[in-house]
């Protein structure tokens, strides 16, 4: 065999042992009469001596080896004299008596180490290589160790993981489709699912009351840290279930993640907190709750006082950062010129100190008198050594700006701290949103979710006014999963197909085959999807997912590793019956 033992296993019960060991050197020590190298593997690193004294040939076999050499030892196991208690083979070495070289390594491209010198572009590029370095291995180990618990928890309460096409159907709603043309129906294509949403719903017309699934997906968009072209979902469907049975399934599930995963328990039921206060209160649907900050709307008490700033405003807003009175004027003036960065927007700010002696201080003094500034304090529930952070502006993009405002000032003051957790529902959604340009609605979230009932009259009248019977979990200011009660009755979806835009005819085309099973008996179901990737990085506490993806692409969405996308060849395309256009020049 080429193996006994992993390098990560072994320790003072196994000294007197005989044993084998496989894997890569990390480093090598010459220390002229002895010579130490430490063997690495998946499990850990093991340290192997080589003594000149009784074993010199060997010795001097050792001292050839380089970083990266693939390598089995034979040998005891033997107390170490230094002992090094960060690792858990440290109390024990292997005195080797048989060394093999079983594949000799070229000098890699950065050092393999958890301080490495390889930038990320570098490391991608040869990412089997960083995969050997133990941040990244145990990142990939975590993501194993989820899913695992992903699937033992779906069983325990009855789904069934069922898999579902690659190739699918092209919808243009939502994000572009990956299309991929057909050789055998030339001038036709498939897509790649951007998620596997129409056909979980046909598994509920069949009768499959409890679907799961780890599962790719594919969108052609914009990338960033928590983005990548393909990305996995938890996808999950039920039938004859309400909106608050799903919700109490899929937050048992989130719940014993993080139990078994992070040993951290969530006694209390999680909060629902509806999308109107969601975005009147936090400016975000997706509202970091570890901290509060909550935003008062100051509008009708500051105006009236030849303000132009505040008088003009359709809306004006404030947060209360406890305890931040000393803010000194070069901080309230890095917060100033925050708030006025093009992602913000915001035009200015304007701030209220609430001095521990009991005085106030605005930055609008001359506008506003002691006792107007302390109707501001108290509408705030501010204290002595509080500061005030106030915006004003267009609702919207005030809100927008108040929100990125909190979330600087939560990060300043040790409010986000990655191993800390407030999950939360958020809960009735827009079913619709108006796109100005388009001068349409689109979904919010997608075509099949069910309006809530109570709004159903609406859609017709004032489809922007209709709630969706939908919800996301969002965990720390990020969107963990979201889902639906679906449609399931034919006339409903004809009407949604209707609001949307769609013609008869364009329905039929992109979703005849969901509509005609309606007509078979559709029970009533709904479901969502975790961002798995996302889930994982998170319990990581880190933010980026590419970190938790074996092989990911940069932010361009390209394998630099494999150099993909890339061309195809002459022949390739004319048994696809393609032509390729030059892009045009500017």
């Amino acid at each position: 065999m080429y193996r006994t033992h992993t390098c990560g296993e072994l320790n003072m019960k196994d000294t007197g042992k005989d044993v084998i060991l496989c894997g890569w050197v990390q480093k090598s020590r010459d220390l002229g009469g002895m010579t130490f190298v430490d063997l690495r593997d998946r499990y850990g690193i093991t340290q192997l001596v080589f003594n000149m004294d009784s074993n010199s040939d060997l010795c001097e076999k050792a001292r050839k080896l380089g970083r990266e050499f693939v390598i089995q030892a034979t040998g005891k196991v033997k107390e170490r004299s230094n002992k090094n208690h960060k690792i858990p083979t440290g109390e024990i070495e292997i005195e080797v008596t048989e060394l093999n070289i079983l594949n000799r390594s070229e000098i890699p491209p950065f050092t393999i180490e958890e301080d490495t010198d390889g930038g990320e572009e570098l490391r991608m590029k040869y990412r089997y290589l960083d995969l050997r370095r133990n941040s990244v291995k145990n990142n990939i180990i975590l993501r194993h160790q989820v899913a695992q618990e992903v699937r033992k928890y779906m069983d325990s309460i009855g789904f069934i993981e069922v898999e579902t096409p690659v190739l699918v159907n092209s919808t243009p709603e939502g994000a572009r489709d990956f299309v991929v043309p057909s050789r055998m129906q030339p001038g036709t294509f498939y897509a790649l699912p951007q998620s596997p949403q129409t056909l979980k719903q046909l598994l509920m017309v069949a009768g499959f009351d409890k679907y799961f699934q780890i599962v790719k997906c594919f969108r052609d968009e914009d990338l960033r840290a928590d983005r990548q072209p393909e990305f996995t979902q938890i996808d999950c469907e039920m039938s004859f279930v309400e909106r608050d049975e799903i919700l109490d399934t899929f937050e048992g599930l989130a719940k014993y993640i993080f139990k078994q995963i992070k040993g951290i328990e969530f006694s209390e039921p999680l909060i629902k907190l509806p999308y109107q206060d969601a975005m009147e209160y936090y400016g975000s649907d997706k509202p970091d709750l570890r901290f509060g900050m909550k935003f008062v709307n100051l509008t009708d008490i500051v105006k009236g006082h030849d303000f132009i700033v505040f008088d003009t405003a359709e809306y004006i807003g404030g947060i209360n950062a406890e305890g931040c009175a000393g803010y000194t004027r070069k901080q309230l003036d890095e917060l100033t010129e925050f708030v006025k960065k093009p992602q913000t927007g915001a035009k200015g700010l304007i701030y209220l100190r609430y001095n521990t002696d009991g005085t106030l201080k605005s930055s609008v003094d001359k506008f506003y008198s002691a006792e107007e500034l302390k109707k501001w304090a108290d509408a705030m529930n501010a204290k002595p050594g509080d500061l005030i952070l106030i915006l004003a502006g267009e609702k919207k993009k005030t809100l927008t700006a108040l929100s990125d405002l909190r979330l600087e000032m939560g990060n300043r003051l040790g409010f986000r701290a990655k191993d800390k957790f407030f999950p939360l529902w958020v809960v009735d959604f827009p079913l619709l949103e108006w796109d100005e340009e388009a001068k349409r609605f689109f979904a919010m979230h997608h075509p099949f979710t069910s309006p809530k009932p109570e709004d159903l009259p609406l859609m017709e009248t004032d489809p922007g006014k209709v709630r969706a019977n939908a919800y996301d979990l969002v965990i720390n200011g990020v969107e963990i999963g979201g889902g639906s009660i679906r449609i399931h009755d034919s006339e409903i979806q004809k009407l949604m197909f209707k609001v949307l835009g769609f013609t008869d005819q364009d329905a039929i085309r992109q979703f005849g085959f969901l509509m005609n099973a309606f007509k078979y008996g559709a029970p009533p179901h709904g479901g969502m999807a975790f961002g798995f990737d996302r889930l994982v990085a998170m319990i990581a506490g880190q933010d980026s997912i590419r970190d938790f993806i074996a092989f990911p692409k940069n932010n361009s969405g390209k394998d630099v590793m494999l150099d993909a996308p890339g061309p195809i060849s002459g022949m390739q395309l004319d048994e696809l019956m393609i032509d390729i256009r030059k892009p045009k020049k500017d």
